[in-house]
């Protein structure tokens, strides 16, 4: 058998194995999501009513339902792709097309990666300190809602980058060809045809932003207010600390054990939805530029 047919049964093989492994992380990161789900669905099905969903919390939380912690959840995710999304498109755009290759360029992308490895905590101890104090923002939705968009902003510029780079450089040049400025280019062109990835930076900015209560239990969560929130400067409820304060803070941990669950599967599928309308934004974008 000649050596050049060994080589390549061997790349067959190590592909198929390489193939394999990924298929294997695949399942086995989709099995652990069925399997949280499935859980979180047999424990938590029972407390989900009409009640639940539309009625404040009620006696010390025990009964009740949890429409100010959905409120302030949607608030706080829109506030935070408000300020997150642009600025971050913008930076990546900055990066990629406009910024020159050196040592200056070197360090924002360390440091860019160095912010998206912070733990969720310091993000909140960072807005406790500026937005809540030295702003004088207080506890607020405006102070979360700022505070959650600087967490998601390193995802967003990195897909952003990504996306950018993933189109080729004859659609610049073709533009540029025809007479069109560099900014007509990058926004006429360059930015629509990347659109579909920069849509997956904001969608997992959501899911990050959504989940996390360690940035909101400091700058814009309470333990309790039955009111919805009238401005973006009062301060609210939201669902990832509510499930914090029913499982380690409240007054009968056991009797509302059901309630526990059932806000875990509310926050579940809040950002399930949000990033399914995300995705089928991204999937008629891509349609769109395909029949283009």
């Amino acid at each position: 058998m000649k050596i050049s047919t060994i080589t390549g049964i061997r790349k067959k093989r190590i592909q198929s194995f390489c193939f394999f492994l990924f298929r294997m992380a695949a399942a086995i990161n989709g099995l652990a999501l069925a399997v949280i789900i499935y859980f979180m669905v047999i424990n938590g099905w029972k407390a989900i009513t009409w009640t639940f969903l539309t009625q404040p919390p009620l006696d010390s939380m025990t009964r009740g339902g949890i429409l100010p912690c959905i409120i302030g959840t949607l608030c706080l995710c829109i506030g935070a792709m408000a300020f997150a999304f642009p600025i971050g498109v913008f930076s990546g755009i900055y990066i990629n097309e406009y910024a020159r290759p050196g040592k200056l360029l070197r360090i924002i992308r360390l440091g860019i990666s160095n912010l998206a490895g912070v733990p969720s905590v310091v993000f909140g101890l960072f807005g406790l300190a500026f937005f809540v104090t030295y702003l004088e923002m207080g506890v607020s939705i405006l102070a979360g809602a700022l505070t959650l968009g600087a967490m998601s902003l390193p995802v967003i510029i990195g897909s952003t980058e990504e996306a950018l780079k993933s189109v080729p450089d004859t659609y610049r040049e073709a533009s540029l060809a025809l007479g069109a400025t560099k900014l007509q280019t990058i926004f006429r062109v360059v930015v629509p045809t990347a659109m579909p990835g920069i849509l997956t930076g904001g969608i997992l900015g959501i899911s990050r932003a959504a989940g996390e209560t360690a940035p909101i239990m400091f700058t814009a969560a309470v333990f309790f207010s039955p009111k919805l929130p009238q401005s973006i400067f009062d301060e609210i409820m939201a669902l990832p600390y509510h499930i914090y304060v029913l499982a380690t803070a409240g007054t009968e941990i056991e009797t509302t054990r059901p309630l526990q669950y059932g806000t875990s599967l509310v926050l579940i599928a809040l950002v399930l939805g949000m990033n399914l309308t995300a995705i089928i934004l991204r999937a008629r974008l891509r349609k769109k530029m395909r029949q283009i």
